[in-house]
């Protein structure tokens, strides 16, 4: 690492470190006046101002969304909302879901045409009970993917359960990795979903989520997928 690079990396863990020492306020922060409050978020202000500054680096980012917990899918779509919100155009790829129409993808469809949808699946394992058409369709799913990757008009391209696709055997992590890095100065947005991320993914990707499961109501209390949480 050059010298430049080593002295901006210092100051930046220097702002992050002050940034923590300084809290976030609210009640959380020890002063009783609040005229100390006011001085300690003006200072915390400050120090945010900073760490902005020296975040210059632009860059498509490599993201993924696993554990066991819900939300996944749902988290992935929110970016998806918010890209098409400003206009760009979002490509969804689901791997193993395709047997039902879910309401997220009738809304956004409703709410722009810079959407395009994939459900290429055909449901669960249990459900489709047929490895060998399993992976036929995985493999399918990729090729669309990647058509989708390698263009730029693109800005968010999501991946729906492909972890658990490559958790499966019917798609390998190192093919995923090769040939999103093997495109030059890739601008767009790329998400991984599904429980189950490879540590290989897990390493290489620049955003890294896992929801945890505390309580799920089909677990705990028997209750079956409903419209609006499930899908």
């Amino acid at each position: 690492m050059s010298d430049k690079k080593t002295s901006l990396s210092r100051k930046i863990t220097s702002l992050d470190l002050e940034a923590k020492q300084l809290g976030m306020g609210g009640k959380l922060s020890p002063e009783i006046d609040e005229a100390q409050y006011k001085k300690r978020m003006q200072q915390r202000k400050n120090v945010q101002l900073e760490r902005l500054k020296e975040r210059k680096i632009k860059k498509g980012l490599l993201i993924v969304f696993t554990g066991n917990g819900k939300g996944k899918t749902t988290a992935s779509l929110g970016m998806a909302l918010r890209t098409i919100g400003h206009g760009h155009k979002v490509a969804i790829i689901q791997f193993i879901k395709g047997g039902w129409t879910t309401g997220e993808e009738k809304a956004l469809k409703i709410l722009s045409p810079n959407i395009s949808w994939h459900a290429l699946g055909e449901g669960f394992t249990w459900e489709t009970q047929d490895r060998v058409r399993d992976e036929e369709l995985v493999k399918g799913a990729w090729q669309v993917a990647k058509s989708f990757i390698n263009d730029p008009s693109y800005k968010l391209i999501i991946l729906d359960e492909i972890n658990i696709a490559t958790k499966l055997g019917y798609l390998s992590p190192k093919e995923i990795l090769t040939y999103i890095q093997s495109i030059s100065n890739r601008k767009n947005h790329i998400v991984l979903t599904g429980r189950g991320a490879s540590e290989s993914i897990i390493n290489q990707a620049d955003l890294v989520t896992e929801m945890k499961l505390i309580k799920h109501p089909f677990k705990e209390q028997g209750i079956k997928a409903q419209k609006c949480v499930e899908y």
